[in-house]
């Protein structure tokens, strides 16, 4: 397997790329996040309990800002990186490439800067992580996270919630799984109140993830020491608690040399009567040192589970990147090239629906064979047909002159009458099966995928395919009321000639004798009449509800099969390259999601690529 210090120094490289692009533990990531697989050390403490103490003593150099209230507002990475010895100590920020401090006084200034561009000058915080990198003979290959202290009240300037704020931000990165808890706690006081002991606690309720650090220990009352914490008889932990000894406020005030707090350090405990026999498990160094052993081995055991992530993330965005599509080429050829393609694959999908392939088309098949009948059935004919209406009709056709035998005029203005009638279901039948084309051209354009990048392109197709429709509509409410037309232009003679002869009168002498029986054959007649329009109507409804439908689906259905997009594709071959560029204008969102897909599978990528460069003994 690779060396210890190379694991950590790989991890340290992947974390460093994956903040630069936005992935980051605690943060909201739109995409999966590689950070959250990493195993690292998170540094959490109350304010005031010694934590920036802590890890200068780690690191031997006095760097960090420090003030009353919240000084730390933003995470800090702080990756550290043993050199050889006699080598020089200097930091690196990931937000500043190719330059270095060997003045870590500019180091603490630096952070404050970059502190305040993100989060302003008034207190507050933000999940966004400092990187910052310490290369020095003094310090062991590890990497911890330097979290906001917890606190308790806001003070001027900050919000009421930045409380809640701070835990929140804390606890989004101590909860994961991946992450070591360093919980900072001051020996002089209550263990049972310490801030960093609760949060861990319920996050990590085993203890499997969580190292305890007691600052302060010269501070206690004297007389008192902290053995029962540590010795794990108060409060017991799965791993050995770590003593630490701060610098004092004057050695801080006299910029006492870290390493000669160090040395103070170690003779603290060699020479303590409480905690000398622990002196070789306490400390800054020991700590560190400690620290770093166990990052090491959790990397090591964490990297096949991360070789997966990483696999299985690289085929998740592959998949989503062809989804959205490559970016288009900038030469009009291709970009015509491009639009015609995606309007194929509209016009396929479209198709599909009137051809059954999917749903939509079968609701053109309900407009025939169920609303176009039900229509004709409510037409008003018996209304039109009445007793009283045949009368006027008829009398109304005869002019000044009676009929002698049948009266012609009137059943052709009668059977006229209620042929107009079929204008109003032959006319619905255009406007519904234009609804639903115009239906399925929407539906269309959503299910074609490569058009979703593209909403000028969506826009501009629809307009066309609609356009086209309503011309299809058109032709179609000709075809149909020119049928309804040629029905009253031309009555079917046969359908009279086959009619049985009318009995004109029953007897000559009854009829001269009986003004009653010839008002009662005049009624006969005219319900003769009626009954006999009615069943030429009633042919006339079945020819017209198997010729509509013709009509209609030669005229929109089948045109819009053949020639949606004739047009549209006439006008794109005349564009030039500027107009075409213009329907390619993509969605600003899923250019951005592309961007932001194609920058995440660099990163996995990379990671990879690192991973498969370490050497592994097995």
């Amino acid at each position: 397997m690779a060396t210890m210090e190379s694991l950590i120094g790989l991890v340290n490289r992947i974390q460093r790329a994956c903040t630069a692009l936005g992935d980051y533990g605690g943060g909201n990531n739109a995409l999966s996040s590689l950070w959250e697989a990493l195993p690292s050390v998170a540094v959490v403490g109350g304010q005031s309990s010694g934590k920036s103490s802590v890890l200068e003593s780690i690191v031997g150099r006095d760097f960090l800002p420090r003030g009353s209230g919240i000084v730390t507002r933003r995470p800090l990475v702080l990756q550290l990186h043993k050199t050889e010895h006699g080598t020089y100590e200097y930091a690196e920020f990931l937000h500043l490439t190719n330059k270095r401090f060997t003045n870590f006084s500019l180091v603490r200034k630096e952070i404050q800067d970059e502190t305040d561009r993100i989060t302003g000058k008034n207190k507050q915080i933000s999940p966004v992580p400092i990187h910052l990198s310490i290369f020095s003979p003094n310090v062991v290959d590890l990497t911890l996270i330097d979290l906001p202290g917890l606190t308790k009240v806001a003070v001027e300037g900050q919000p009421e919630t930045i409380a809640e704020d701070i835990e929140s931000m804390v606890r989004s990165y101590v909860a994961k799984p991946n992450c070591l808890i360093l919980a900072i706690s001051p020996a002089n006081q209550d263990i049972a109140t310490s801030d960093a002991i609760k949060l861990a606690k319920e996050v990590d309720p085993t203890g499997g993830r969580t190292f305890g650090v007691l600052t302060k220990l010269d501070l206690m009352d004297k007389g008192t020491n902290a053995l029962d914490v540590i010795e794990g008889r108060s409060y017991r932990m799965q791993y050995p608690w770590a003593g630490i000894v701060n610098r004092s406020q004057a050695d801080i005030n006299k910029n006492v040399d870290m390493m000669v707090a160090r040395r103070k350090e170690r003779e603290y405990f060699e020479t303590s009567p409480d905690y000398g026999h622990l002196a070789n498990k306490m400390g800054s160094e020991y700590l560190a040192k400690m620290l770093s052993k166990l990052l090491e081995s959790v990397i090591r055991a964490r990297i096949p589970n991360i070789i997966t992530l990483i696999n299985r993330s690289i085929e998740e965005l592959e998949r989503e990147l062809d989804q959205l599509g490559r970016p288009i080429a900038i030469d009009a050829g291709a970009k015509l090239y491009n639009i015609l393609g995606m309007c194929r694959a509209f016009e396929k999908i479209f198709k599909e629906h009137l051809d059954g392939g999917r749903p939509g088309g079968a609701r053109i098949y309900g407009i025939f064979d169920y609303q176009l009948p039900g229509a004709i059935g409510k037409l008003p004919f018996d209304r039109h047909l009445s007793l009283e209406s045949v009368k006027r009709i008829v009398s109304q056709s005869d002019g000044y002159q009676p009929h002698l035998i049948a009266p012609e005029m009137g059943y052709r203005r009668l059977i006229e009458g209620s042929l107009y009638l079929f204008r109003g279901p032959a006319e619905a039948s255009v406007n519904a099966v234009h609804s639903v084309l115009k239906e399925l051209v929407r539906k269309s354009i959503a299910e074609t995928e490569e058009l979703k990048r593209f909403p000028s392109l969506q826009t501009e197709l629809a307009a066309a395919a609609n356009s086209s429709l309503e011309k299809f509509r058109e032709e179609s409410m000709k075809s149909v009321l020119m049928l309804v037309d040629m029905e009253a232009s031309y009555l079917t003679v046969d359908f009279f000639r086959k009619l049985h002869e009318m009995d004109t009168q029953g007897s000559q002498n009854t009829s001269l004798s009986s003004p009653t029986t010839v008002e009662q054959n005049g009624e006969r007649q005219f319900r003769t009449i009626a009954s006999n329009v009615a069943g030429y109507i009633k042919m006339v409804a079945d020819t017209l509800a198997n010729t509509i439908p013709k009509a209609v689906v030669h005229c929109q259905v089948r045109q819009a099969k053949l020639a949606l997009l004739n047009y549209f594709y006439t006008q794109m071959s005349q564009r030039q390259g500027k107009h075409l560029g213009q329907l390619l204008d993509e969605n600003p969102a899923l250019m951005e999601r592309r961007l932001q897909c194609a920058k995440r599978l660099e990163l996995y990528k990379n990671a990879r690529d690192e991973i498969d460069a370490a050497v592994w003994l097995g």
